[in-house]
């Protein structure tokens, strides 16, 4: 009779702990098929090749909504100084609460891509290893931004 109940004991902690794990794997599941949209829409987007001469100066806001998912949703601040990209700040995306850049691999974040891009005076750089999408929601807004300071005249 005491093996009985000892044996039920297992049994059911057993089942508690399967069905624990059935809901964590359908949660997995549930959260990758979710993103899948926004991931396939990011991965073709195409980043223009923006001319870095006669840009204006001024402040310039530029950003990125996705249309199938918002989480990787951003938005940069550009200031332009004597024609050259001097500032950029990252409004909403990859940063914490106070607004500092988040690290996205191993200790790079969205502003070193940034330096990046200022140095090659060009969008087509190299993504972060480890946050392609997440670079590319990125460059779209600063492409967004830059677009606005181009001096058409």
């Amino acid at each position: 009779m005491i093996k009985s109940k000892e044996n039920k004991k297992k049994i059911r902690l057993w089942h508690i702990i399967l069905i624990i794990l059935l809901v964590l794997v359908l949660g997995g599941i549930t959260a990758v098929w979710a993103d899948s949209k926004e991931r396939n829409e990011l991965a073709a987007l195409t980043i223009e090749n923006i001319d870095f001469s006669h840009l204006k100066d001024g402040v310039y806001v530029g950003e990125y909504i996705g249309t199938k998912g918002h989480f990787r949703d951003a938005t940069v601040e550009l200031t332009i100084e004597d024609g050259e990209m001097q500032k950029i700040r990252i409004l909403k995306g990859a940063v914490d609460d106070k607004g500092n850049p988040t690290e996205l691999s191993k200790g790079v974040t969205i502003l070193d891509l940034f330096q990046k891009v200022k140095k090659a005076q060009s969008l087509q750089v190299d993504a972060i290893s480890g946050a392609t999408l997440t670079s590319k929601a990125h460059l779209k807004a600063l492409e967004d931004a830059l677009k606005k300071a181009k001096d058409e005249n």
